[in-house]
């Protein structure tokens, strides 16, 4: 009898063990949604879920089933679900590619030759511009 109830005390314990991890791991993936909603406005770079990177060019934050218009080359604007928007792509760190190791000196652990080049990255502000340009221009 003591060894019953035992059990079933464990038992309890792991349920509701499961549904309160359930519930964190929902709220923690709630805040990641709407944070990435409020960072997807036109002009800022995404990854797709295909492993397509692009520029944002229309997106409602309302109405997820309408489709966001992103542009992956200079004039390719691709439709595509809200949902393939996997994330926003950060501007890389001043560290990447350095190596740091407790209190020692950075190491660089490769590196790239610098090519210059005629375009530099587009702004957000730009991007839109030259949207508007193209579109004024059709």
């Amino acid at each position: 009898m003591p060894m019953e109830i035992l059990l079933f005390g464990l038992l309890a314990v792991l349920v509701v063990f499961m549904f309160v991890n359930g519930r964190r791991r929902q709220k923690q993936m709630k805040a990641e949604q709407e944070e990435k909603a409020t960072k997807t406005v036109p002009g800022v770079k995404v990854l797709l879920q295909g492993g397509i990177y692009g520029t944002i060019v229309a997106y409602d934050h309302d109405d997820l089933d309408s489709p966001a218009l992103v542009e992956i080359a200079p004039g390719t604007v691709i439709e595509v679900h809200s949902q393939a928007i996997l994330r926003i792509v950060e501007p890389k760190d001043l560290t990447d590619g350095v190596d740091v190791v407790g209190d020692e000196a950075p190491v660089v652990v490769e590196e790239t030759p610098v090519i210059e080049e005629t375009s530099a990255v587009e702004t957000p502000e730009e991007t839109r511009r030259r949207l508007e340009r193209d579109a004024d221009d059709k």
